[in-house]
């Protein structure tokens, strides 16, 4: 049985239409603490409106405190919206979200696998908890054990697996029931390069072989130019920018130069001179301050970044370091929030360590 025959099966109860986009965002507000934003209330989602097209592999950045998480929370039906219009395939996340529920599958930094089950109970277990029939149950299970190569690991309880494994195993779980829409939140967080790339490419079979939406949240600016068709960034509230990786990356267009100052007692005052250093030199464009000294678009290259070293010092202005790269899309990320995206290269916490703590009687 084919991933989108098995999935219209399971979606008939909902009798899901064939909406174009997958997901539609208006004019969506978010106040914490408030109805109107006042009085110390947080509007922690200001007014922001995107889509997601059906069958895209869309990306969605953000900083941390951008409101990207609530964005998040909203479209997965876990949190109410304050005021304006949110769907996924046609339908209304709040007024039909038992239906949105139905045909969306998640997968969260945390590794949400039972260690005391083997690879092939866990996913079992995800089947019938969405009371799928039994024999859909087994087929989808042995389909999803060879798509993400678990098949000879099937039988082993999952605490022997390796945390890639783990990681595999946990995307499973989210594509048991066929979703129409899964959506990945930083997935590949705290995992080694190797296995970040291993993962990349499973996700490229799912969105490839299961048609599937996907919408993915990754602080690794790489993952999102290698994975994603689209992405919207969002900063304080609202998207700041929205388009292709080629496009984003094409629009900064000069090469990006940037100046890391020492980031000491001195640091604040430093920047405000460079600021106004660099404003001053011919080829210069769109200097812009941020947390560690200032960026700017060169127009000619390594003859302007000489002029602007010399000019530094000449300003007697400590510096730390000069770049110049053609754009990239931490680049562009620099450019709409002013901030760099850190990555936390924690080992997410892992739900897995549950089973652990049962067996040892904890």
């Amino acid at each position: 049985m084919s991933a989108v025959t098995a999935r219209s099966r399971f979606e008939e109860g909902v009798g899901i239409p064939s909406p174009t986009p997958m997901i539609a965002v208006e004019d969506l507000v978010k106040v914490y603490g408030g109805a109107d934003g006042a009085g110390g209330a947080v509007r922690a989602v200001d007014g922001i409106r995107f889509h997601v097209d059906t069958g895209e592999f869309f990306g969605f950045l953000g900083p941390n405190g951008s409101g990207k998480t609530t964005t998040i929370k909203m479209l997965t039906t876990l949190l109410r919206p304050t005021s304006g219009r949110l769907s996924v395939a046609g339908y209304d996340v709040v007024k039909d979200a038992a239906k949105v529920r139905r045909i969306l599958g998640y997968t969260g930094q945390s590794i949400g696998v039972d260690g005391d089950l083997t690879g092939r109970e866990n996913l079992r277990l995800v089947g019938h908890l969405y009371h799928l029939p039994g024999n859909v149950v087994r087929d989808r299970v042995e389909e999803l054990l060879g798509l993400l190569q678990l098949t000879e690991a099937a039988d082993r309880p999952a605490n022997t697996y390796s945390g890639g494994m783990r990681r595999r195993l946990d995307l499973g779980s989210g594509l048991v029931h066929h979703p129409s829409l899964l959506f990945l939140d930083e997935p590949t967080t705290g995992l080694d390069p190797q296995t970040r790339n291993a993962v990349w490419e499973y996700l490229r079979r799912v969105h490839r072989e299961e048609r599937t939406t996907i919408f993915l949240t990754t602080q690794y600016m790489e993952e999102a130019d290698q994975l994603c068709e689209r992405l919207a960034i969002m900063d304080h509230g609202r998207i700041v920018a929205e388009g292709t990786p080629r496009d984003l990356k094409a629009a900064i267009g000069s090469n990006l130069v940037t100046v890391r100052l020492p980031l000491d007692d001195g640091f604040t005052a430093a920047r405000s001179r460079a600021l106004g250093v660099v404003q001053s030199i011919p080829g210069v464009e769109d200097v812009v301050e941020f947390d560690q000294g200032v960026t700017m678009r060169a127009a000619h290259g390594g003859a302007t970044l000489l002029e602007i070293l010399q000019r530094l010092e000449s300003a007697q202005i400590p510096v730390q370091e000069v770049a110049a790269s053609s754009p990239t899309l931490d680049q562009v990320f620099l450019r709409h929030t002013g901030r760099e995206m850190r990555v936390e290269e924690v080992q997410p916490p892992s739900r897995f360590a549950a089973g652990r703590e049962r067996r040892e009687g904890r």
